[in-house]
């Protein structure tokens, strides 16, 4: 390949195929005709010896030389982006784009309407997604470009993912207020549950995967107990609607709990073992560190989970 006449242009149909892995979503990306983009695909197959894409059902599946790519096509493209920029001084309210962050919905509650509250007032073509499932992973979205930020406690990623910390966060029990078997035992909301009331009781657990097992089996193994799981759901205000209309028992993030307390009748008590806060983090790709668009959404989202943070702003009493 002669690189010295290679059209650039075809970097970017290459970029969208990547990311949208669909001729017609890929031309609507980058705005261009499909019939536009399946000729670029073509002149890219010949040029560089590779089908590239293999068609599976409505998909078109990379090659492994195209997954190669991926990576440094999108770096390249963004260091042009940046570079073309002409370093003219940062306007928010110039973004026209779409951020998309990867959260579970405890950031439905605890994050987005602040979020777009203060974006929709600076910046009104920026529009938000939070999305929380996905057959592809977060590390696989992040670095093709289809994710722009995650929320996520500690785990392993490559290296160019960049980790911003933005906040500590406890766990609380909860049960309905009605919760029979805790007025027989006296056990007022805010009071401690017995270790082995705790492990009786039938609880609801949170796994977006389906998995009846958590962090909290892992702490109650080393004590020699175990709980009985009852049911998993998807999503945090799934469970706390559940647990406020049955007689079980749910562990939930402090502060979203508190939130919810009043509007669904939540009775919340203390963990019956030692949890200490876990820190969240906001995850990015190093390629976007000098990105103003990116610099923005992530020290505005930043600024907007600081006052959760429960080491420096300690849960207050109910």
């Amino acid at each position: 390949m002669n690189f010295k006449t290679f059209d650039l242009n075809l970097l970017r149909v290459l970029d969208a195929m990547l990311t949208e892995r669909n001729v017609t979503q890929a031309a609507g990306r980058i705005g261009l005709s499909q019939p536009a983009v399946s000729s670029a695909i073509n002149r890219l197959r010949h040029m560089l010896d590779d089908p590239l894409f293999v068609r599976e059902g409505k998909a078109m599946v990379p090659t492994p030389f195209a997954q190669s790519l991926e990576e440094p096509v999108r770096s390249a493209l963004d260091g042009l982006e940046l570079a073309l920029g002409g370093g003219k001084p940062f306007d928010p309210a110039r973004v026209d784009r779409t951020f998309r962050i990867f959260g579970t919905d405890y950031f439905s509650e605890m994050l987005m309407p602040k979020l777009v509250d203060r974006i929709s007032q600076i910046s009104p073509r920026v529009r938000l997604q939070l999305v929380d499932t996905n057959e592809r992973s977060v590390i696989s979205q992040l670095s093709d470009g289809s994710l722009d930020f995650a929320l996520a406690p500690p785990f392993e990623t490559p290296e160019w993912v960049e980790w911003t910390p933005v906040f500590h966060s406890s766990s609380k029990a909860v049960v309905s207020r009605n919760n029979q078997r805790l007025k027989r035992k006296g056990i007022a909301e805010g009071e401690p549950i017995p270790l082995d009331l705790f492990c009786d009781m039938p609880h609801i657990i949170f796994s977006p995967i389906g998995s009846f097992a958590d962090w909290e089996d892992q702490v109650l193994a080393k004590l020699g107990r175990k709980r009985w799981v009852a049911m998993t759901l998807p999503g945090f205000y799934g469970v706390a609607r559940a647990v406020a209309q049955s007689q079980m028992l749910a562990i939930l993030p402090a502060r979203f709990a508190m939130v919810l307390a009043d509007q669904l009748g939540l009775s919340i008590h203390p963990m019956p073992f030692d949890s200490p806060p876990v820190r969240l983090y906001l995850l990015s790709h190093k390629r976007n560190a000098a990105n103003a668009e990116h610099l923005w959404m992530r020290d505005t989202i930043a600024e907007l989970l600081e006052p959760l943070d429960e080491i420096a702003h300690p849960l207050g009493e109910r």
